[in-house]
């Protein structure tokens, strides 16, 4: 039966657009996320819509307001979970926030990096697939379908609408 894990991934951009903030995963050593940098987020609760879990996750984790976001797109990553859980992420980008970001979270570092530089960091291989339509031009939203298996990607099939 297909009962997905629904959660927010965002990227908060720098003032000045050149840069998006990231979280090194670095502070618990069994974290599946250990070593790899990620963008901000995580489970949407119950009674919360998908808005509000984004703008609760950032500022649970940075320390900011959310201002002016744009959900890019969606992902259905079956497989993905420690256990083979499936995840549908609802991905944004964060263009204008309010406040300082914090220097670290219980996850690990945040840092601000370029944007033109991020698939040279350690990050999950998918995450590679996606990012260049977190950033880009391209008004629409994308809506794609990524199934994992061993922490490995198996394919990449998506559509912009």
């Amino acid at each position: 039966m297909y009962k997905p894990i629904l959660a927010t991934l965002g990227y908060v951009m720098s003032p000045d657009k050149q840069r998006t903030l990231l979280v090194h995963r670095n502070r618990r050593h069994d974290d599946v996320h250990y070593g790899k940098f990620n963008g901000l987020g995580g489970k949407m609760q119950p009674g919360e819509h998908i808005n509000q879990c984004l703008s609760r996750e950032i500022f649970e984790e940075a320390g900011i307001r959310c201002g002016t976001v744009v959900l890019r797109g969606t992902i259905n990553w079956t497989g993905f979970g420690p256990n083979g859980e499936d995840w549908f992420g609802f991905i944004y980008r964060i263009d204008t926030f309010s406040g300082k970001p914090f220097r670290q979270n219980e996850e690990g570092e945040l840092v601000w990096f370029p944007v033109k530089e991020l698939l040279s960091l350690p990050m999950w291989e998918g995450d590679k697939y996606f990012l260049p339509l977190v950033f880009d031009d391209d008004p629409g939203m994308f809506h794609g379908f990524m199934p994992y298996h061993d922490d490995q990607p198996l394919s990449w099939d998506y559509t912009r609408s």
